[in-house]
């Protein structure tokens, strides 16, 4: 999920799962194939506009194949909402002069867009397809859906450093934490020369993670969202 959308969602998530109603059945039907399964669970969307595509409810979904894992990247990567959101974000930037290197205008606003299309890119490919495929771990959260909202805030903060292994079981979340760093390092060839370094990138890395939180506190409470405030069931 993008950061600017976590942003604009969190607190209202939070503030409608107060008092969160009761969790309906698996909105999986008898009969239905896993890939069919997983092309209604990867078009999941917010308002109908935010992607959710990386969002289980089944907390005993198969593990996805390497190839599956790169098509989630893919569609996360190439959905128009990333490139809205990545202008809104370059505009902001801009009104701002963050990075005032890049100058103002048309050229500094282009710098900005292509830097925030190009943090969300490599975020995204480190930790949905590079690092999962290549430690065997499961990018999609696991929406627990059930219990108090305390518990579930706890559950869908753990996430971040919490993963599943395609064989099974639970592991530390290698492949969030170092597609952050990752894509971190990445930055460096395309942010300003004052705006690279190590200790730059594990403050991106740091941040993106925080950011990462908000959007697994999103993932987890949007369906209460959905039943409380606009009486939509899953």
């Amino acid at each position: 999920m993008n950061r600017l959308a976590a942003i604009c969602l969190l607190a209202s998530c939070l503030a409608a799962a107060q008092n969160p109603p009761p969790p309906n059945a698996p909105s999986a039907s008898q009969g239905e194939s896993e890939k069919e399964i997983q092309k209604k669970e990867q078009s999941q969307r917010i308002l109908g506009v935010v992607p959710m595509f990386g969002v289980t409810s089944r907390q005993n979904a198969p593990p996805l194949t390497p190839g599956q894992k790169f098509h989630l990247f893919v569609k996360d990567a190439v959905d128009p909402f990333e490139f809205v959101a990545a202008g809104i974000e370059a505009g902001i930037g801009q009104t701002n002069d963050e990075f005032p290197t890049y100058g103002q205008g048309a050229e500094g606003y282009g710098k900005r867009y292509g830097a925030a299309l190009a943090d969300s890119a490599s975020s995204n490919f480190f930790s949905t397809f590079f690092y999962p495929v290549l430690l065997k771990q499961d990018p999609r959260y696991f929406r627990l859906g059930a219990g108090s909202v305390k518990h579930r805030i706890g559950y869908s903060l753990a996430q971040v450093f919490v993963s599943r292994k395609d064989s099974g079981g639970r592991t530390f979340n290698f492949s969030n934490v170092l597609g952050a760093v990752s894509a971190g390092g990445v930055s460096n060839a395309y942010y300003p020369p004052s705006d690279r370094g190590f200790g730059l990138t594990m403050s991106r890395a740091g941040i993106a993670l925080i950011y990462g939180s908000a959007g697994g506190l999103i993932s987890e409470f949007w369906p209460d969202i959905q039943r409380k405030v606009f009486h939509k069931q899953d």
